[in-house]
């Protein structure tokens, strides 16, 4: 089975090509107890009608977010194909815009939240990846008096927790640190975590002026969802809260 061929390979302690990257991944997930599901279609299910193609791990799962389906488990890892046109323009232009690729997550369902994200990308950054911590910075919602929410003082104290200082931890604006898939749908503040190639590259830490260049990249996205957006007849925007908090990474 192919289960049997997984639990039989040989552990992946260095990680070396993409496809490394990709089973040290999932397999780490695994033994942090997540279920490991397979690439969804591009192609969303007929009753999702807020894409014409899947661009996130997280839409093929979100009849699990909004308790409209049981989920195969609580804790889930997948490896989603994913075609993305909100940056296309942006495609060619610089080194890490794509359109089609495979996006990695891990996913809770009403078990962590923001701490336990956060504390298992952190052991996996470090301990698989061995990425030198003083190359990281974070990014939190900076909050946004329209949906009537605060900085993220949770998250903040998530990052300090496992070591970030407190300087390279920066509060970005809604339209960084906001999730949604769509205009409806999941949604909820996420947590950005940014390489630096060093200062023989261009481009300034998240939230300066010279952010748009290429020394500090994204890498990692843990989007904590706590609401699901819905816009009425009317015009009129509701946020409800999810029946159990989600992350989404």
């Amino acid at each position: 089975s192919v289960e049997g061929r997984r639990d039989s390979a040989p552990r992946i302690d260095v990680v070396r090509t993409t496809a490394e990257i990709r089973e040290g991944f999932l397999r780490f997930f695994e033994e942090k107890g997540h279920t490991r599901l397979p690439s969804a279609p591009l192609i969303p299910p007929a009753e999702d009608t807020s894409t014409l193609l899947i661009s996130a791990g997280m839409q093929p799962l979100k009849p699990y977010f909004l308790g409209q389906k049981e989920p195969p488990a609580t804790l889930l890892t997948t490896y989603q194909k994913v075609f993305r046109t909100t940056d296309i323009d942006e495609v060619g232009l610089d080194g890490y815009h794509l359109s089609f690729f495979e996006m990695m997550g891990n996913f809770s369902i009403g078990e962590y939240f923001k701490d336990g994200a956060v504390e298992l990308a952190w052991e996996f950054m470090t301990v698989h990846l061995k990425i030198d911590l003083d190359r990281l910075w974070v990014s939190v919602f900076a909050g946004d008096p329209e949906l009537g929410l605060g900085e993220d003082q949770v998250a903040i104290a998530a990052w300090e927790k496992v070591g970030q200082p407190r300087d390279r931890i920066v509060g970005l604006p809604r339209s960084e640190n906001f999730w949604q898939a769509g205009d409806t749908g999941p949604c909820g503040p996420c947590s950005e975590i940014f390489y630096d190639h060093g200062p023989e590259v261009w481009g300034g830490p998240p939230g300066s002026p010279d952010a748009e260049g290429d020394r500090y990249i994204e890498i990692w996205n843990l989007v904590c969802m706590q609401f699901d957006r819905q816009v009425r007849a009317t015009g009129v925007v509701t946020m409800t809260q999810l029946p159990k908090p989600c992350v989404d990474t």
